[in-house]
């Protein structure tokens, strides 16, 4: 099933608690979080050796189809291994000559990198131009794909050469169109703030909930949006969804400003539950006082722990289908799972009262 089919197999199962009177729509809270991708931890010399290592893997299988025409495969493998080795070693080591030695074997990961890149080059070449070409049509069809292959992944490894030359060279961390997996290249780095673990890789996942703790929306994002322009959309999303404006809308302070709270109270929302937490208005101070909006944050921070179970129990901490297309039908099918759970839990207390 594609994300468009678990989408639609979501919005059956909303309606269902709608219609069972389990998710009225009364309430509305949302949050966001983070879904990681399965990735390893990124470092340019372990990005280095992924590109090495996927693109002599597939000159090897090259070689093996069209045999020892054309261009010869050299493996540089172990060289590339011993490089990163050295760079590990050197970026653990105190003083001053382990800055030199660092770069030293940046600079020779770099050139051989290079030199595989460039082979890999003349294979997809070779291929196109018949000069490398199978014994039978099978044969050919699976060289065309390898070709294809080299060619993703090519402009992928040069990316990370081009940044990791700006980091070590010239000092920026911050180079333009940043990959950090060549295997999600779509993967952002995400700083939430989080003490643990300040910096997460994957994709911003907004979770929004009614009643019962059921989840009436989910939305994986491209690019991380701000928080501050989720909160509109999500309470029209809400009243596409259950028919009605909630009464009350809940959310953390990142959700705040001063334009979305007039909005919110201009599409009907009766109580807008979100802290200033910079005011120094006195009013405010007092409103965020009152026992509703209290009450509203305690309802607000349930949001926190169903983020906790989903991902706890229906492992959207780190989602194991590969594009971006996978990570949309991983959080979607975890959150239908979670939908079913608390529908069933919220029916049998409603037959047993």
């Amino acid at each position: 099933m594609g994300p468009d089919v678990v989408k639609q197999i979501h919005e059956r199962i909303v309606q269902i608690a709608r219609d069972q009177r389990v998710a009225e729509g009364r309430r509305l809270r949302v949050d966001t979080t983070v879904v990681e991708t399965n990735i390893h931890y990124p470092t340019d010399s372990s990005l280095l050796e992924d590109g090495v290592r996927v693109l002599t893997r597939t000159m090897k299988k090259i070689t093996k189809i069209a045999g020892d025409v054309g261009a010869k495969l050299r493996d540089r493998s172990r060289s590339v291994k011993l490089r990163a080795l050295e760079i590990a070693r050197a970026a653990r080591a105190k003083g001053c000559q382990s800055g030199a030695k660092l770069t030293r074997a940046y600079r020779s990961l770099l050139e051989t990198t290079s030199r595989v890149v460039g082979q890999a080059k003349r294979f997809a070449t070779q291929i196109g131009n018949g000069v490398k070409h199978a014994a039978d049509i099978d044969g050919q069809i699976v060289l065309e794909g390898l070709r294809r292959e080299i060619e993703q992944k090519v402009p992928l490894v040069q990316q990370v050469m081009r940044q990791t030359k700006a980091r070590i060279f010239a000092g920026d961390t911050h180079a333009e169109g940043k990959i950090v997996s060549l295997f999600e290249p779509s993967t952002e780095v995400i700083r939430k703030g989080k003490a643990g673990k300040p910096t997460e890789f994957g994709k911003m996942v907004k979770l929004q909930e009614a009643e019962n703790q059921i989840i009436i929306d989910y939305q994986v994002y491209e690019r991380r949006p701000s928080d501050c322009d989720l909160l509109i959309p999500a309470i029209e999303t809400h009243q596409e969804k259950l028919g009605r404006t909630p009464h009350l809308a809940a959310a953390d302070a990142a959700f705040y400003s001063a334009k979305n709270e007039a909005a919110a109270k201009a599409k009907g929302v009766k109580r807008v539950c979100i802290p200033n937490r910079s005011t120094r208005s006195p009013k405010r101070r007092r409103e965020q006082k009152k026992r509703w909006f209290r009450n509203g944050q305690k309802w607000r921070t349930g949001s926190e722990g169903r983020i906790s179970v989903v991902k706890r129990r229906h492992g959207l901490r780190r989602s194991l289908y590969k594009g971006e297309a996978g990570m949309q039908r991983w959080v979607g099918l975890g959150v239908i799972a979670d939908n079913l759970v608390n529908i069933s839990c919220a029916m049998t207390k409603q037959s047993a009262e």
